[in-house]
This record gives structure tokens, C-alpha cells and sequence, in this order.
């Protein structure tokens, strides 16, 4: 018979539960650090988008009151379309005082008899009105339309004739010699002289044959002196006397100005009014 055996064994518990490891003082203080970084970091976002938002009404407020006193200081009608455009920024030039370049352009502007496209760049534009500008021009650009309307003023000019035909402007004239009209076309070079628009006269054509001014001088007499003289045209007396003509040049289908502008416009009315010609 086997004996029975006791079983001293101990009855099996539950494993003992460890303590969690105590966190570190450097882990401690990185959970610290994020909430800090990501507010840090959506101020920043917010700031900058505050700054844009800010950029943009600024750039519009600018824009839409060179637009009004351009039609204002210049007596444009005002539904007249006008393009501003500042380069750059908006609102820290303002914060300094200036602006670092402005553009400005508008199609046929009404220019006393006659109609052009007038396009405005100046660089570090003062806001306050009160300083000078590193630099102003303008261009004023004329069709053969145009142009034919500002030479219209012209004594003894045929500008119905007229034509842009670059690099020069083709005119013809009408000589009445023994009952007969005779056609001289003329071949005029437009320049910039003491601030005045001069066309000169390079080329002559009578019967469709080059002519030179002497030989036309001796056929025609003085009846040919309106053939080849000098004409003095006078921008002035249309534009404000701040403006000065430098250059001009003849494109395939256009004619256009240069024009200095100084800063004396900006506080100046006698710089506002309108130029005299010599």
C-alpha cells in the first residue's frame, strides 16, 4: 500500500507588482518644453498672418489714394481707369516714410487736345510729401491718331498726313506751284532739344524720287520753306511744368516721351500747373 504524500508546496499568488520607474529630471523638463514650443510657435503663425492680412488692407488703402489723387491733381475724369502698383512692400515703407517704388498707368488720358497712354515709375516715394522722391519718369505714348491730333495745333502743318512710320514720322506736304498742287513726302526725326519736341526734316520725296532740300529750294523757292524747316512743337503748355521732356522715340506703331518728373509736384502748386513754352 503507498503512503499518501503531503504537498508542502506553496500555492502559487499573484506576481508582485513593480513600481514604475520615477521619471528623469531631463524628461521632466522636455514635457515641460513642448506646450511652451507649440505656443511659441502658434503666436508666430498667428502674428504673421496678422501681418499679411495687415499688408494687404495697407497696400489697398495706398493704392486706391494715388489712384484718387491722380484723378484729382490732374483733373481726369473720374471714371478714368487707372492702374497703381507698389513694388515691394507696403507696410514697413510706410512705417520708415516711403515707398520704394510706385507705378502708375492709364490708357488715352485726356492731355488738353489730344489723348495719350501715360505710364508714371518713381522710387522712394515719400508719404508725407514733404521730401524728394531718387526718381521720377513718365512716358506718354501717341498712335498715329494721337499724334495727328497734338500736331493739328500747328500752323501750316498738314497733320491729317501724318503717319508713324519708324524710326521717323511720314507727313506730306502740298506745294501750289502754277495752278498745279505738288506732293512732297517728308521724312521728320523726332527729338528732345531744351525740353521741346523738334521734328527735323531727313528726307524728301517728290514723284516717288528722293530729293535733296537744295534741289527742292531751287525748284520750288520759298514756297518749299515749309518743307524743310525745323518744327518747333510745345509739349509744355499740356503737361505740369514739373515734367521735362529728355527723349523720344519712334516705334513701328507708336511715338513716345520721356519725361523727368521732379519731386517739387509733390508740394509745389506752381509744379502742378501747367508749362510754358519758350
Amino acid at each position: 500500500m503507498t503512503a499518501d504524500r503531503d504537498d508542502t508546496s506553496p500555492l502559487a499568488g499573484p506576481a508582485p507588482r513593480v513600481p514604475p520607474a520615477a521619471s528623469s529630471p531631463a524628461t521632466r523638463r522636455a514635457r515641460r518644453r513642448w506646450p511652451w514650443a507649440i505656443g511659441v510657435v502658434i503666436v508666430l503663425v498667428l502674428a504673421a498672418g496678422a501681418w499679411l492680412a495687415g499688408e494687404q488692407i495697407a497696400r489697398g488703402v495706398v493704392e486706391q489714394t494715388i489712384r484718387e489723387q491722380a484723378v484729382t491733381q490732374l483733373s481726369l475724369p473720374a471714371d478714368q481707369d487707372i492702374d497703381v502698383e507698389v513694388i515691394g512692400p507696403v507696410l514697413l515703407p510706410l512705417l520708415v516714410g516711403n515707398l520704394g517704388e510706385v507705378r502708375v498707368s492709364s490708357a488715352d488720358v485726356p492731355i488738353g487736345d489730344f489723348s495719350a497712354d501715360v505710364t508714371v515709375r518713381a522710387q522712394d516715394v515719400p508719404i508725407r510729401g514733404d521730401g524728394d522722391w531718387s526718381g521720377a519718369y513718365a512716358s506718354v505714348t501717341l498712335d498715329d491718331e494721337q499724334l495727328q491730333a497734338l500736331l493739328a495745333n500747328l500752323d501750316e502743318f498738314p497733320a491729317d498726313s501724318v503717319q508713324i512710320d519708324a524710326p521717323d514720322i511720314a507727313v506730306t506736304f502740298e506745294l501750289n506751284a502754277l495752278l498745279t498742287t505738288v506732293p512732297v513726302g517728308v521724312a521728320l526725326t523726332p527729338r528732345a532739344e531744351a525740353g521741346e519736341l523738334v521734328l527735323t526734316p531727313t528726307s524728301l520725296r517728290l514723284a516717288g524720287a528722293e530729293i535733296s532740300a537744295e534741289a527742292i529750294l531751287r525748284q520750288f523757292g520759298a514756297l518749299a520753306s515749309t518743307v524743310v524747316r525745323d518744327w518747333d512743337v510745345c509739349i509744355a503748355q499740356y503737361l505740369p511744368a514739373a515734367l521735362t521732356l529728355t527723349d523720344v522715340s519712334v516705334a513701328p506703331r507708336a511715338v513716345t516721351a520721356e519725361f523727368e518728373i521732379d519731386s517739387s509736384i509733390l508740394r509745389d502748386d506752381a509744379a502742378r500747373q501747367k508749362g510754358e513754352c519758350s
